[in-house]
């Protein structure tokens, strides 16, 4: 509550007064904080407390005098000075306390001006109109006689300077023009919008059916699942507040928890929406709310819920880690381990070509096996199948089988099945060679650094002496007994293999063929060693996906963004090869890799470096890869691929193979050979 103590004027008359509330409030802050040249907005200001006067005190309104009467004898000659009276005021702030402000008259605005009880019959005859003003009383008094009172009156609008008038006006045509802009751009924005979406709608194809079309049926309900969400949201909380039970000793509760999750989760089995949930789960969901509920009031706080909770989170995600490491050893295991009909081939194999004394056989046209005009093809391997799809499917799609030569390659163990089998099921024509890698005499520990390394105690630390099931599980795919095999690294031997060609095409076991590959031989490597197709149209095919650009030996002579490429379809130009001495180069990185620092094992690492800068890119089409691994390939693609290669652990010979493209594969395998069908090899 504000009040006006007194009113000194600098002749020593003293006036008690009587100031509203409402009025000194006005008054405080409009000299400290709002005194503006803008008297419109005061104005409007003193037009509405001016209201708020009245209602306070409806028999002042005319503002006569406090007391009823005025002193007789004084006339309003005896007006004080009007500029220079001192107003003190007293105030209650927020804390209680009183605090005193003291305004002189001299800082009033020109736009107030004073108004006396004389001049009161005036403003009577303008009631007709609500004076713009506000009205307070100020009273003199000497001793305790009254002396007179004065009305404070602020000028009304019509009075104000007519420059302040423009200025208002200017500001006013301002606000206008703003709000009309405003007002446009947002209808442009909302034209834009519903361009756009007219755009995308034209171009949204509805006939598409799959995961990205937004008319499938799931896509009907946002919420479609929401009751099986719910469901396990209660599992996870009744699971969270048996464990406090339990802690508490609050057995029944902890009974009743324990049931309902089991309940629970049998109404959810195996389901993946609501639609697929039994008929009583939803009872069963509202049973499991009212024990929650229960549950709640006795057992609920904020800090011991939030700490069983996130137990339960690492909990499960140490679960999670440790499943995926599961699954990747048995995925990797599944993948390199030989199912029982292709180990039960070999066998067979093995045993007629020495009961038959198919050793003493050897193959046709031995005299193509060095001509150097001839298509020359070299295929390492241990699978017999495999490698019998490879040649029946490149023989199948050749327009001159008679000029392809096929070597084959494969280890000791192997040998008589791979050679029983081509002699008893030879191709039409074409010319088949098979060898054991064992007889060649000169692949020995001393020329070959890999095989040396391959032999050494570390190396055999590392393969067979695991101690654990997830130890070393980031290299899982590097424990792969291929890695053991000499085949896997005798494509950095051809010149060796072969001294007297000139151009050979390295295939892989894992590949089909679908057209005639003998332009290959015609295709212009200009000057590099190798021909293959590139796979960094993702970025991590790189070499920095490969090789260990920590170490400088790597870093310092390859770029991390080079393009890799992949074995599996290459064209080698044994001339060039041998010109630039390729597999001296080989051996100077294996030597540096004893320690397996520049890389992990494999052959593809040391490939792009023994090869770096002399690949050349062959067309895509000629080698389509990822149907090991990847089910989202292109069907167009795959067809029209020269070769197919099936990268990766999910080989079309396994029951892992991604089943819409195994039917590329088996479509070139015998499966009425006498020998699969004992095996019970079938489709």
């Amino acid at each position: 509550m504000w009040h006006l103590v007194s009113s000194i004027d600098r002749s020593g008359m003293e006036a008690p007064s009587f100031i509203s509330p409402a009025f000194l409030i006005f008054f405080f802050f409009f000299f400290f904080f709002l005194v503006t040249p803008y008297t419109a907005e005061l104005s409007n200001v003193s037009s509405s407390l001016q209201g708020e006067l009245k209602g306070l005190f409806p028999s002042y309104d005319g503002l006569q005098c406090i007391h009823g009467k005025l002193e007789h004898g004084r006339s309003s000659a005896a007006r004080p000075d009007e500029k220079n009276i001192d107003i003190l005021v007293t105030y209650t702030d927020a804390n209680g306390a009183v605090r005193t402000r003291s305004i002189n008259s001299k800082d009033l605005s020109t736009s107030w001006v004073w108004r006396y009880p004389s001049d009161e019959d005036g403003d009577h005859k303008k009631s007709s109109k609500k004076p713009d003003k506000f009205e307070g009383s100020i009273e003199h008094s000497n001793g305790n006689e009254i002396q007179y009172g004065v009305v404070v009156e602020h000028k009304s609008g019509s009075e104000l300077h007519p420059i302040k008038l423009k200025r208002q006006r200017l500001r006013n045509e301002r606000r206008e023009r703003r709000t009309a802009e405003l007002i446009q751009q947002d209808k442009e924005i909302e034209n834009q919008i519903q361009d756009a979406a007219l755009e995308r709608a034209k171009k949204l194809d509805t006939t598409r059916m799959g995961k990205k079309n937004i008319w499938r049926k799931e896509y009907e309900n946002p919420n479609s699942d929401s009751a099986l969400k719910l469901m396990r949201d209660q599992i996870i909380m009744a699971r969270a507040y048996a464990t406090i039970a339990k802690a508490k000793n609050e057995d029944s509760l902890y009974d009743s928890l324990i049931n309902h999750s089991r309940e629970n989760q049998l109404a959810i089995g195996e389901a993946t929406s609501d639609a697929e949930l039994q008929p009583s789960a939803l009872d069963q969901a509202k049973n499991m709310g009212h024990v929650l509920a229960a549950a709640k009031d006795q057992l609920y706080d904020c800090m011991t819920l939030a700490r069983k909770l996130r137990a339960m989170l690492q909990s499960a995600e140490s679960g999670l880690n440790m499943l995926k490491k599961r699954s990747a050893f048995l995925i990797q295991l599944a993948a390199k381990t030989v199912p029982r009909p292709l180990h039960c081939l070999p066998l067979l194999l093995t045993t007629d070509f020495f009961l038959q004394r198919y050793e003493e056989r050897e193959f046709p046209n031995k005299e193509k096996l060095e001509d150097p005009s001839l298509f020359h093809y070299a295929i390492f391997s241990d699978n017999v199948l495999a490698t019998s799809v490879v040649v029946y499917s490149t023989i199948l799609h050749a327009k001159e089988p008679e000029k392809h030569v096929f070597h084959i390659v494969t280890d000791k163990l192997n040998f008589p099945a791979m050679k029983m089998w081509f002699l008893s099921n030879p191709p039409a024509s074409a010319t088949i060679h098979v060898e054991n890698v064992d007889d060649f005499t000169w692949l020995n520990s001393s020329y070959c650094p890999v095989l040396r390394q391959l032999e050494s105690a570390r190396m055999i630390e590392y393969y067979f002496k695991a101690h654990s099931l997830t130890s070393h599980t980031d290299n899982l795919k590097y424990r792969n007994p291929k890695y053991l095999s000499m085949l896997n690294h005798l494509r950095f031997y051809l010149p060796e293999v072969y001294p007297k060609l000139e151009k050979i095409l390295f295939l892989d076991d894992d590949i089909v063929v679908q057209k005639d590959l003998t332009s290959l031989w015609s295709v212009n490597l200009q000057g590099m060693v190798n021909g293959a197709v590139e796979t960094c149209k993702e970025s991590f095919h790189r070499f920095d996906k490969y090789l260990n650009f920590s170490n400088p030996k790597i870093s310092e002579n390859f770029d991390p963004h080079a393009c890799g490429w992949a074995f599996g379809m290459n064209v080698f130009d044994l001339k060039e090869w041998r010109r630039r001495n390729i597999t001296g180069i080989y051996h100077h990185w294996q030597e540096m890799n004893d320690d397996r620092t520049l890389w992990k094992l494999g052959t593809l690492p040391p490939g792009l470096i023994t090869f770096y800068n002399l690949t050349y890119p062959l067309d895509r089409s000629w080698h389509v890869l990822g149907l090991g691994y990847d089910p989202a390939l292109n069907k167009t693609e795959i067809q029209k691929g020269a070769v197919v290669h099936y990268n990766g652990n999910y080989k079309p010979w396994l029951d892992l193979a991604i089943a819409k493209y195994k039917s590329y594969w088996s479509r070139y395998v015998m499966f009425n050979n006498t020998y699969l069908q004992l095996c019970n090899i079938s489709e």
